[in-house]
């Protein structure tokens, strides 16, 4: 076995949320599931077929997210994972509808931050071992990084 490391592309402004599922119709049904969520999200979605031809199945509604969306499927090459860009929205608005998805199994990760996938590579293929989400802890927050916290979630609409 061959332990890899993939680093996801994730365009400005953008989203991504990797997961792992088990059935062909997931891009179709991930697809009903964000344009449901949000309205005026974009997206785009891909999905690792692992049996049969073993295609990337996409769907989407912005042809730049879901070209970037086949192009990180391509580089992770999992059997049964899935890859869905977003602007325009956060995965806090969608995540548990993505949870949801009959098919969905397991997310490893939804985020904004650099992405880099871990993955186990076979003589049959590969899988996720898991994810890096971002930059390692550097220690804990003051009462003013509470303040700048607080600020944002105010800023962005989620807090009163």
């Amino acid at each position: 076995m061959e332990i890899k490391t993939v680093t996801m592309e994730i365009p400005d402004g953008a989203n991504i949320i990797i997961g792992q599922t088990h059935f062909i119709k997931t891009a179709e049904d991930l697809y009903e599931v964000m344009v449901n969520a949000v309205p005026g999200i974009k997206f785009g979605i891909a999905f690792c077929e692992a049996s049969g031809p073993c295609l990337v199945r996409a769907e989407g509604n912005d042809s730049t997210l879901k070209e970037i969306a086949i192009r990180n499927a391509l580089n992770i090459a999992a059997g049964h994972t899935f890859v869905i860009l977003i602007k325009e929205a956060f995965p806090v608005n969608v995540l548990n509808s993505v949870k949801a998805c009959p098919e969905v199994c397991s997310v490893f990760c939804a985020t904004a931050n650099p992405v880099q996938v871990i993955l186990a590579e076979t003589e049959q293929g590969r899988g996720i071992l898991g994810v890096v989400d971002g930059y390692s802890t550097k220690g804990v927050e003051d009462e003013k990084d509470v303040q700048n916290r607080k600020q944002l979630l105010r800023k962005i609409g989620y807090k009163l």
